[in-house]
């Protein structure tokens, strides 16, 4: 069950309050807690958003994304310059090679200023922009959909910690039940009251359960390096973890409303869905490739080094309208690969749709499964107490073997440890349907 479960996670990781692009950018942190540092969960998932490289890679992402808005939007403002010139000519010196001009060159320094702003091009500066925003807003989601990934792997590491600590505890109690057991066959095997067999087969047992000390112990450390490292930091803490008792509320009882939920709120599916619509204003701008650009151009300057020929002040206006005729079919392969590319944006945001979907199915049918597993697991538990109980008293009194008072110990361990892995597989469904869902940001 653990291992269809981890699988069933891994699957929601395919795809996190909602996070601003505008939010300062939080510095990793500096050092270590101390050792034995009390830990909840809502204060592991605080120094995971705080701490975490990946969560703030996310952020500085959607920036960028936010300047390159800046960037396309520029084209609609104004253009000014400031030029400095100056020129050492033959006299007469006319250019002659290169283009259809023959302009003069007159030997002069001069300075002055030059403005230009684009008075229409038709709407493709105006789709370009659209885009770029579009796509800044979608960057924004994937920053989202980051947080939600991170504070989903600290959930399950957190959990995994919890439960592979009340491993531990279980391990330690087997331990300190067989050693007694050890100690009392010992005592009656002295007086001749109990076989070498007896204290054989006890051995063993206490041989086992110091085994699986040793490997829940080790479990442990995995899961706690694990969590240190989502949290970010680079050293294995030994965190306090502290359990706060939420009741465990069963699943809800349909899929259908969770799935249109997810389909609302994930952050992968609204990213996907403003990338698919700043590809189609894209697409729009590169067929508005072949409209005319009209744009407006003044200068302005003094020469106060020059030919005779040249007046001292220097000033001028115009209006430049640019048709294009023919580049080589370059626009309309443009245009051809913007609308490809469109397509391809939605057909990428369908299949999401369909993975979503398909997620929060596998993910509600695990809770469920889990859930129903709790009673069955507690049910095993209460019974293999009583089992040792009757054991123990039948081994007492002589009734019995010491191999089925071993046989009823086993049993309660593997019914401990099924019961406190059920728990935490169930706690771990919940978290997870909270990510699949879109709720967990």
């Amino acid at each position: 069950m653990k291992k269809a479960h981890c699988s069933l996670v891994a699957v929601a990781f395919l795809c996190a309050s909602s996070l601003s692009a505008q939010q300062p950018v939080a510095a990793p942190a500096s050092g270590n807690p101390p050792s034995g540092m009390k830990l909840t969960l809502a204060d592991a998932e605080a120094t995971a958003i705080k701490n975490n490289p990946q969560i703030t890679v996310a952020r500085l992402q959607a920036l960028v994304a936010q300047q390159q808005v800046r960037e396309v939007r520029s084209a609609l403002l104004p253009n000014a310059d400031i030029n400095l010139t100056g020129v050492e000519s033959n006299p007469g010196s006319r250019v002659t090679a290169g283009a259809l001009n023959n302009p003069t060159v007159f030997p002069r320094a001069a300075y002055g200023a030059a403005l230009s702003q684009l008075i229409t091009d038709f709407g493709r500066t105006g789709n370009l922009v659209s885009s770029s925003k579009l796509e800044a807003k979608a960057k924004d989601q994937d920053a989202v959909a980051t947080r939600a990934q991170i504070l989903l792997a600290v959930d399950q590491a957190f959990y995994d910690t919890l439960e592979a600590q009340a491993m531990v505890h279980v391990a330690e109690e087997t331990v300190r039940a067989r050693q007694i057991l050890v100690d009392k066959v010992s005592a009656l095997t002295q007086a001749k009251l109990k076989s070498d067999l007896d204290l054989s087969f006890a051995n063993v047992d206490l041989s086992r359960s110091k085994l699986l000390l040793l490997e829940s112990k080790s479990k442990r450390e995995t899961a706690m390096a694990q969590l240190s490292a989502i949290l970010g930091y680079p050293d294995m803490q030994n965190f306090d973890l502290i359990e706060q008792a939420e009741p465990l509320s069963p699943p809800a009882p349909d899929v259908v409303p969770m799935i249109q939920q997810a389909l609302a709120q994930r952050p992968e599916v609204l990213a996907l869905q403003y990338q698919e619509q700043s590809a189609e204003k894209f697409s729009r701008a590169e067929h508005d490739l072949w409209l005319p650009t009209i744009s407006a151009l003044g200068v302005v300057g003094e020469a106060p080094v020059r030919d005779d020929n040249i007046p001292n002040w220097y000033g001028a206006a115009g209006v430049n309208i640019r048709i294009p005729i023919f580049n080589g079919f370059q626009y309309n392969a443009r245009a051809k690969a913007a609308d490809l590319s469109t397509e391809a944006s939605r057909q990428r945001l369908a299949d999401l749709r369909n993975n979503v979907a398909r997620d929060v199915r596998i993910i509600w049918q695990a809770s469920n499964r889990a859930y129903e597993r709790l009673a069955v697991t507690k049910q095993l538990r209460d019974q293999a107490n009583l089992a040792l109980e009757l054991a123990q008293s039948r081994y007492n009194l002589g009734l019995s073997s010491i191999v089925e008072f071993s046989q009823a110990e086993l049993q309660k361990t593997e019914a401990d440890i099924a019961d406190t892995d059920a728990t935490y597989q169930y706690r771990q469904t919940e978290r997870a349907i909270r990510f699949v869902t879109g709720v967990l940001q």
